[in-house]
């Protein structure tokens, strides 16, 4: 494994946490905030029909979600395989945040409900863009820091990412809540600049990052087989993994978490449209709330995990997630969801962080294949993004009530919370390449 001492090591960690800053604005704008009040507020309370069959369109709006990480979970092995064996990480990296940025521009041309379809297609290819820039972005970690550095560093990037939203959203506000300042321009079309400023900030910002991270060299002679050699490295770290009964304990746990995790970023917005009714300005609030308490609420778990390790601190916010979710059901008014919201924020950072920092830890330490041992916590996450808000949007569409919905969420972190005894809570031994050699040969 490459690792970058003085200058370069500090310029390459800084370039890193500043890719956080590029892309988390795409979270908060499209998928949380302006988009999905935008949407809703083209779709309304339409039912609409897709391949034949009714769909509502909160329900629709998660299923786009769940095709979109199913399509990333699906590649993202093959892609990151061969970027181990050819070295091309960070122009994969580009590939997607080039396509997740044109894609939020491309929302600008979503502008009523015939162009829903198109609208939709955009937002999938965003999320697609999005989530697979984000594996590539993730193995550079153990490459660029050295263990003890990987709390912090990964709780710093979530920080980063959290105030650049923040930041870009007060930007995008402005003319959809002032629009007397910008010439009385109508909100409709202030939010689809939204989308386009949103595209260019994540691009923009990106260029820091790509110059900042340092190239991967191919480590092979043979150039002329990158794809079929690709699939050999897959294979030679799917044969390792089988030897690491840790890792695989943390990826299942992992799982289960993260499908309740992820899934409360992307339909809390339309928890609070749906369910409580909350007016735009209300709901913008809230994501506000959360997006600032998320700040320190990563370094708040960072500082946990050095006085009772990563898994004990993840098991702590873990059990405050079902609290959050009993909260959710018996949500009635607007200070509730408030008062919800500055709990998810202190919790969401911080759980984010630290499983990114923890299977960075249980990695054995001498891999070079990184990006392909991130593919399989990318796999992860996305498959449990694909099932919680498929889970979410189908009991919402059979009860109609998205309040059934959240004690399915409830029982995520729950399951992920039991499994989390199975992998140890501080000193992690973890094999080296030649022990897994050796465990294999036996």
């Amino acid at each position: 494994m490459n690792k970058f001492d003085g200058k370069q090591q500090k310029r390459a960690q800084q370039a890193w946490v500043l890719y956080d800053w590029a892309n988390s604005v795409f979270s908060l704008v499209i998928t949380s905030t302006i988009f999905p009040i935008y949407y809703e507020a083209i779709v309304q309370d339409r039912l609409l029909h897709v391949a034949g069959v009714q769909v509502s369109g909160s329900a629709l709006f998660s299923y786009t979600i769940s095709a979109a990480f199913l399509l990333v979970a699906v590649l993202s092995p093959f892609l990151t395989a061969i970027a181990d064996y050819s070295g091309w990480r960070k122009q994969f990296m580009q590939l997607f945040c080039y396509l997740g940025s044109l894609a939020c521009m491309g929302l600008y041309f979503f502008e009523d409900i015939d162009s829903l379809p198109w609208g939709l297609g955009a937002f999938l290819l965003g999320l697609v863009g999005f989530s697979g820039s984000i594996v590539f972005y993730n193995s550079y970690l153990p490459r660029i820091a050295p263990e003890e550095d990987y709390d912090r560093l990964s709780a710093r990037g979530f920080a980063w990412g959290y105030v650049g939203s923040v930041l870009l959203l007060v930007i995008c506000l402005l003319p959809i809540l002032q629009p007397q300042w910008f010439g009385n321009i109508d909100s409709g079309t202030a939010s689809r600049l939204a989308f386009v400023l949103t595209g260019l900030w994540w691009m923009g910002f990106a260029q820091i990052t790509f110059r900042g991270l340092p190239n991967d060299h191919s480590r092979h002679d043979d150039t002329k087989h990158w794809i079929l050699n690709g699939l050999r490295e897959l294979r030679k770290v799917i044969h390792e993994i089988k030897y690491q009964k840790l890792l695989k304990r943390f990826v299942l746990a992992f799982f289960f978490f993260t499908m309740g995790l992820q899934t409360v970023m992307y339909v809390a917005t339309l928890f609070g449209t749906n369910e409580l009714k909350l007016s735009a300005d209300k709901l913008i609030i809230t994501i506000l709330i959360l997006q600032l308490i998320a700040v320190p609420g990563a370094h708040l778990f960072s500082y946990i995990s050095s006085l009772w390790g990563n898994v004990r601190a993840l098991q702590i916010a873990l059990i405050v997630w079902v609290g959050v979710c009993v909260a959710a059901y018996y949500t009635y008014t607007e200070w509730q969801f408030y008062g919800l919201a500055a709990v998810v924020g202190l919790l969401m950072g911080g759980t984010q962080a630290l499983a990114r920092a923890t299977y960075a830890k249980l990695m054995p330490d001498d891999t070079d294949d990184t990006a392909s041992y991130f593919s399989f916590y990318d796999i992860s996450e996305k498959l449990a993004i694909v099932l919680g808000t498929f889970t979410y949007g189908f009991i919402d569409d059979l009860t109609g009530t998205m309040r059934n919905s959240v004690l399915a969420l409830m029982c995520f972190f729950l399951i992920g919370f039991l499994l989390l005894w199975l992998v140890p809570s501080r000193k992690v031994y973890r094999f080296s390449l030649k022990e897994i050699a050796a465990k294999a040969s036996s």
